[in-house]
């Protein structure tokens, strides 16, 4: 009976590991394919994703934390971290997936090194910070005309909603970590494009370029960024190619950027990122 019993487990456990494993080889075939290409554009990288689903928590799987590579579901801000890690990759001449692997890690960890849930950027705000350190991305904040107004960075979102994530509930001592970082990241300023600025003139198209990164500026209490995406100019409008919880899927929006910012009630401009 133990043995039908064993044999029985074995056998269900079977499919997900099976599952598991050709995901795998799903995400090294496309990114070595994208490598391959021999492209070192951000929009072109970005393109390759559309119409893939968006889908939230791809990186909550596990218990420990670890690298989570997905590159057949994403969300806004993992779209935007393989991009730019193809991005690097192929600009270095790196063609492998492990390559892409270490790239992907650097990007999402602080300083590139993973030691459990915190060390994870999880504030789109300390991402900038770390990743400009690292010298991977510059934020840009001029001119001052565009760039007129000024965000005064204030996060507690996490720790006073530690309910909303599994690492938190499971793990108290996490949220004191989170809150450790939040008050160190809380009272920082960057300039900012607000809504009314975007128009689509000279002064806009020498300012923010295809592929640019879009972080738009939050104004729910707690937070800082409520979505990214990447810039791309059609026929001379400023566009927005984002993952979209609204149409499941990486899309280029229908609407101009400063049409779906106007939109968006709790977002009152941009800040704009760029790879190095």
């Amino acid at each position: 009976m133990m043995n039908k019993l064993l044999v029985f487990i074995v056998l269900s456990l079977m499919p997900i590991c099976i599952n598991a494993a050709n995901d795998k080889e799903v995400d090294s075939i496309f990114v070595e394919r994208l490598l391959a290409s021999g492209h070192t554009d951000v929009l072109w990288f970005a393109k390759q994703f559309i119409g893939r689903p968006y889908v939230a928590h791809t990186l909550e799987i596990n218990r420990e934390e670890t690298l989570v590579v997905n590159t057949r579901e994403v969300d806004c801000t993992t779209f935007v971290e393989n991009v730019l890690a193809l991005t690097m990759c192929s600009r270095r001449g790196e063609r492998c997936f492990s390559d892409f692997k270490h790239q992907l890690m650097q990007l999402r960890y602080r300083k590139g090194v993973i030691n459990a849930y915190p060390s994870r950027l999880h504030y789109f705000s300390d991402w900038i910070i770390d990743n400009e350190s690292m010298g991977y991305v510059t934020e840009i904040q001029k001119p001052t005309s565009l760039f007129s107004e000024l965000q005064t960075v204030s996060v507690h979102w996490m720790s006073t909603h530690p309910g909303s994530y599994r690492a938190l509930r499971e793990n108290p001592d996490f949220s004191d970590v989170i809150k450790q970082q939040e008050q160190k990241l809380t009272g920082k300023q960057c300039r900012f494009i607000p809504t009314r600025n975007v128009v689509n003139n000279k002064l806009m198209r020498e300012t923010v370029h295809d592929g640019d990164v879009i972080a738009t500026v939050s104004t729910k209490n707690g937070l800082d960024i409520a979505h990214l995406g990447f810039a791309i100019w059609k026929n001379g409008v400023l566009c927005f190619l984002d993952a979209s919880s609204i149409h499941k899927k990486v899309v280029v929006e229908p609407t101009s950027l400063r049409q779906y910012l106007t939109k968006r009630k709790q977002v009152c401009g941009f800040r704009l990122i760029r790879l190095k």
